[in-house]
């Protein structure tokens, strides 16, 4: 990763700095309200648990039916411009949610924050500011800035409500929104020529293909259920920690010792995944510990360090499958798909949020506290019985490689089986109208001479390939 920043062109930096930080802003504000919004619900006008818990995941229904439509639209007019669009609307939503007096108005101003979908327009305006060699270290940035983004909120939203209340929490996250705009306009670059980009946009030619992947299925299962659980046990927690004798002020310091330790304990499982390729034991493990986990909380958790106890395994596992699950889908998607996979996966989250919520606030509404979490201990059951037939993905990775003005259409049809060719190459496709190949590659395996070769000299035989 250091190496591959340290041939970044100035203007690639500015880009990748100022677009994460957009993204993490933009995610601090819709995860900053978690850890709150059940605890301060008493002050709001017909609020019940219900929703409450609609409420918090009412913001993933916008989002996963405008992500894609502001995406195609940036490709028409501009990825900045819809940037700003939808950074106002997240900064109205915001306003209309800090000045209500009722559970109502907090639902209308949460879903304007999910409006502003402009997620697929960051991220292909990353891939226009970057080149194809460096293109994935930025978008791993951005990955990374989103966990960040979750452990900041998850501190930072209890200590502003403390001082400020749940209104002074949605003026934060407007007043974060608004020095976005300031970030996109004077940071990043001007916005170069629009292109579409398959290891990021969607491509509606691809659609078909990755709906057939059963693989591809599973991921969308699990990133779904990830976040319906995450959104659902958020209705209960607060509560489980006011009656362990935590005041709601104090609730940022015991989530900041709890992701710590989360972190540190994820990291090595990370690379234990990555490193040794045991992508599947881990994922397994991580959905066993986090349904383990919702058995306790349902029942088990006694006293504050039990309660403590099982969230801290609760979080181990969820910051695991938070870094892993997008690591399994750019494996096992075709080459040229990666894009379009990843925009059904976003879909599938933000769909998971929203009933996630809803789910958590009936169950809480009808059952109590404790049937939130047998009910996601339930669900994380039967998630762990879908993924057991999930085959050990390859270790692939995707390479993007721009072809050079040298190579003409003829050299075109037979660059594909030239590609296959070469060692360690597994899966291609060339794309002459935007003179790229997209590669899926072993890189225990590559043999990158023969790759550099092929680029540079398509019309002549690969002998080391």
């Amino acid at each position: 990763m250091r190496k591959v920043f340290g041939l970044l062109l100035a203007s690639e930096r500015r880009a990748i700095v100022g677009l994460a930080g957009l993204y993490a802003s933009r995610m601090l504000g819709l995860f900053m309200v978690l850890p709150v919004l059940a605890l301060h619900a008493e002050d709001l006008q017909g609020a019940t648990p219900l929703l409450v818990g609609l409420a918090l995941g009412i913001y993933g229904l916008t989002q996963a039916a405008l992500q894609i439509p502001f995406g195609l639209v940036s490709d028409r007019i501009g990825r900045k411009p819809v940037i700003a669009a939808g950074l106002c609307l997240f900064i109205l939503g915001s306003i209309v949610a800090a000045q209500a007096d009722s559970i109502g108005m907090v639902i209308a101003g949460r879903c304007l924050q999910g409006s502003g979908a402009v997620a697929a327009a960051i991220m292909a305006l990353l891939a226009d500011q970057t080149r194809e060699q460096v293109r994935t270290a930025a978008m791993a940035t951005i990955g990374l800035s989103i966990g960040v983004a979750f452990a900041v909120a998850m501190v930072l939203g209890p200590l502003v409500s403390a001082r400020f209340g749940l209104a002074g929490v949605f003026w934060f996250t407007a007043g974060l929104s608004a020095l976005g705009l300031l970030v996109l306009w004077k940071l990043v670059p001007p916005s170069p020529r629009r292109a579409r980009h398959r290891d990021v946009g969607l491509d509606r030619g691809q659609l078909k293909n990755i709906l057939r992947r059963v693989d591809l299925w599973r991921m969308d299962a699990s990133i779904f259920a990830l976040h319906l659980i995450l959104m659902a046990i958020f209705v209960a927690v607060p509560f489980r920690l006011v009656e362990a004798g935590i005041p709601g002020a104090q609730h940022g310091w015991v989530y900041l010792g709890v992701m710590a330790v989360a972190f540190i304990f994820m990291v090595p499982l990370v690379i234990v995944a990555e490193k040794w390729r045991q992508m599947k034991r881990m994922c397994l493990g991580a959905i066993t510990a986090i349904t383990l986990s919702l058995v306790g909380l349902a029942g088990f958790a006694q006293g504050l360090y039990g309660l403590l106890l099982w969230l801290l395994v609760f979080f181990i596992a969820f910051n695991l499958l938070e870094a892993t699950l997008p690591s399994l889908l750019s494996k096992l998607a075709p080459a040229g798909a990666k894009g379009t996979a990843m925009g059904l996966y976003s879909t599938s989250q933000f769909l998971g949020a929203f009933l996630g919520g809803v789910l958590g606030g009936w169950l809480s509404q009808q059952w109590g506290l404790g049937a939130v979490f047998a009910g996601c201990a339930m669900l994380g059951g039967a998630w762990l019985m879908l993924m057991l037939g999930m085959a050990p993905p390859r270790h692939l990775s995707s390479e993007v490689v721009a072809l050079d003005a040298q190579h003409d259409d003829d050299a075109m049809d037979t660059l594909m089986a030239r590609f296959a060719e070469v060692a360690g190459v597994e899966d291609v496709m060339v794309v002459p109208e935007e003179r790229l190949a997209y590669l899926k590659v072993d890189r225990q395996r590559l043999d990158e001479q023969a790759l550099q070769r092929l680029v540079a000299r398509p019309g002549e035989s690969q002998d080391s390939a």
